[in-house]
């Protein structure tokens, strides 16, 4: 007869997952999942496999939080050019703020583990493709909706926000107080003018 098991599976890997974004991959040991998730060492491999397995569906799980979030405030109808703005805004503003120092996880994941982790890099890639995708077809909208200027090169625009969003987040995680993204983010939103 299978055991129950004696903790929940989801409120674990919300625990991993805190601790892999605030410390990163290699910064953790087994040692400190055991401590951090109160669960033995057994219960973490038979439950959700190795160290990398358990920072894999950590990644996925934020990614799903993520990325629906970002698509939905993307999506929305009405006017699509102050979504994309607000977006872009607050992650500028998000910049300076201390709760936010430990930055993006799949910014963090791109950083540390995807120039060696072909895993990560497919969920890294993956999310930069749903935040492209969203991007581009809110600006494709705006422009349908005479928003955005008939000659401005929606897919160009969506890529050059998601490498700016991706670099604030890395400029945030870095400290300082935020005009540098601020500033950042004013400039390019300029572009969408």
């Amino acid at each position: 007869m299978a055991r129950t098991k004696e903790f929940d599976p989801d409120a674990v890997l919300d625990r991993a997952l805190e601790l892999f974004w605030r410390r990163g991959y290699e910064a953790t040991s087994m040692a400190d999942l055991v401590d951090a998730l109160g669960i033995a060492r057994a219960s973490i491999y038979g439950t959700f496999g190795s160290k990398h397995d358990l920072y894999l569906a950590a990644l996925s799980r934020y990614q799903r939080a993520r990325d629906d979030a970002l698509l939905d405030t993307l999506s929305r109808p009405g006017p699509a050019l102050p979504a994309v703005r607000a977006l872009v805004t607050d992650f500028a503003d998000q910049a300076a703020h201390d709760d936010l120092r430990r930055g993006c996880f799949v910014t963090n994941t791109a950083v540390e583990m995807a120039p060696h982790d072909t895993a990560a890099a497919r969920r890294v890639e993956a999310s930069w493709d749903a935040m492209e995708a969203g991007l581009t077809s809110a600006l494709l909208r705006a422009r349908a909706q005479g928003e955005l200027p008939a000659g401005r090169d929606p897919r160009g625009l969506a890529r050059m926000l998601l490498v700016l969003l991706q670099g604030i987040r890395v400029v945030g995680k870095a400290g300082g107080d935020g005009e540098r993204a601020r500033d950042a983010a004013a400039q390019a939103l300029a572009l969408l003018d």
